[in-house]
């Protein structure tokens, strides 16, 4: 209904916040904020991660769905559909505010980025654009239009949690990792890889337990 609707816009946005926020906290400042606690209201400092606020997202789904009595699957395979839409344009708008910039590299559309010194890097968010916002939905597309995939309740869910984390994991490695953390066990692993792997294994078995 059309008051349900409110309400969830509102479940899922305390969802995002605070699940972005304290994900941010937890994966990748943890020792600043131990250090100075006031540190976790300064959303300037880092601001948040995608991984805790997807995790702050289904939180929020899922206990809208129990007490709407609302299929569970069936609602996240509904917002699903569309989160590519929204992740391309924030991908967009940290490339407009050159925040999240790529490593040192020599390609021919390398940019240098006024807060990223001054030699060129990947754009690496207009690939995460591409493969998050734009390959993702028309995946997404097809499988819903073209295959029914949403009378299969949890396989657009999963769909989308192991291509996006596919497509995280790819760009990483075009990314530069976080100063604070830096490059992990052996040099070359990132935070993002890391948080990426489980979401492999966790968008397979949506699928698989959807088919």
């Amino acid at each position: 209904t059309a008051e349900q609707l409110d309400d969830f816009i509102l479940w899922v946005a305390l969802g995002i916040v605070l699940g972005g926020r304290i994900g941010y906290i937890l994966f990748y400042d943890l020792p600043s904020v131990l250090a100075n606690p006031l540190r976790a209201l300064e959303i300037w400092n880092g601001g948040m991660s995608f991984h805790g606020g997807l995790t702050g997202t289904l939180i929020a789904m899922l206990l809208f769905a129990r007490n709407n009595a609302i299929p569970a699957w069936s609602l996240i395979d509904t917002v699903s559909a569309v989160v590519p839409i929204g992740l391309f344009f924030g991908r967009i708008a940290n490339f407009i505010n050159g925040e999240l910039w790529g490593r040192l590299a020599d390609v021919p559309w390398a940019i240098i980025f006024p807060t990223g010194g001054p030699f060129p890097r990947h754009p690496s968010q207009l690939y995460e654009a591409g493969l998050e916002g734009i390959a993702l939905f028309t995946l997404l597309a097809i499988a819903i239009y073209v295959f029914g995939a949403l009378k299969k309740p949890g396989l657009v869910a999963g769909l989308f949690v192991t291509f996006y984390a596919i497509s995280r994991i790819t760009v990483e490695f075009f990314r530069e990792p976080d100063a604070q953390l830096g490059y992990l066990y052996g040099g070359w692993l990132t935070m993002g890889m890391l948080l990426s792997l489980p979401m492999v294994l966790a968008g397979i078995w949506a699928i698989v337990r959807a088919l």
